[in-house]
């Protein structure tokens, strides 16, 4: 192995190795598929999902692994040099249907909101990140992983922890357990141009979780917000992880124009 294309710490690189573990991540690729691969590192993902799918955009941060990735890939990869936060995912052509990824570790979460915000076309999110990452993604209301992040996810997917994964399937290995989350793109409880404003009062409902919710909210809006949550059956005094996802969005259609 050439030194320069080895892991690095600072792009959150664990590189997959295993064929079993590759084939799990890539189920349900089809030839129809427009597949988005982030953090492709070497290609030893991609070259799976370049046999299922029609085309595969890879796009890689890290310049020292492209020789091995452009090696690795067939005729219908794509590779994209750039970082997975500032690139420009409208820019793609064909546009993505899919994300299949085994994501690096430190972009994993800031990546997968911003593309369930940002890019419409991705329906299905297949994906592998650290354990603890996927149960905050796909924790229930009142659990302790449920939190910002879940809400914020779960307003726009449905999301479900496939499989676990072991360190040993990375090179290197992850001193955590990973697992594969399958997120699908649901209907929308939200109205046009209401999103912003829910992440605004989910934001600063959970500002301090041991707080009432109703006490996390400006001033104008606390007196409204307890008979909304009597309507929802919920406390008067629940807190914020009470909530569910739609209970957000009924609170801020009664209390928007206080926020």
């Amino acid at each position: 192995m050439n030194p320069a294309d080895r892991p690095k710490k600072r792009f959150g690189q664990h590189f997959l190795k295993d064929p079993n573990t590759a084939r799990i991540v890539a189920a349900g690729v089809t030839e129809d598929d427009v597949v988005l691969e982030v953090g492709p590192g070497r290609g030893f993902l991609t070259g799976f999902l370049a046999e299922r799918a029609r085309t595969v955009h890879a796009v890689e941060i890290d310049p020292d692994v492209l020789p091995a990735l452009r090696s690795a890939a067939h005729g219908n990869v794509v590779i994209h040099e750039g970082d997975a936060l500032l690139f420009d995912y409208a820019s793609l052509n064909p546009a993505p249907n899919k994300l299949v990824a085994n994501l690096p570790y430190n972009v994993a979460s800031p990546l997968i909101l911003k593309l369930l915000e940002e890019v419409e076309s991705i329906s299905i999110f297949r994906f592998m990140v650290q354990l603890e990452v996927a149960r905050r993604m796909a924790a229930g209301r009142g659990s302790k992983d449920y939190g910002i992040y879940a809400a914020l996810v779960q307003l726009m997917a449905d999301v479900r922890v496939e499989h676990r994964v072991s360190p040993n399937v990375f090179d290197p290995p992850p001193r955590v357990q990973s697992a594969v989350v399958e997120m699908r793109r649901r209907e929308t409880v939200l109205r046009y141009g209401e999103y912003e404003g829910v992440k605004r009062l989910v934001l600063a409902a959970f500002r301090s979780r041991r707080k009432r919710l109703v006490n996390n909210l400006p001033e104008p809006a606390r007196g409204e917000a307890p008979g909304v949550l009597i309507s929802l059956g919920r406390s008067p005094d629940a807190r914020a992880e009470e909530l569910s996802p739609e209970d957000f969005v009924v609170l801020y259609r009664a209390v928007s124009w206080a926020l």
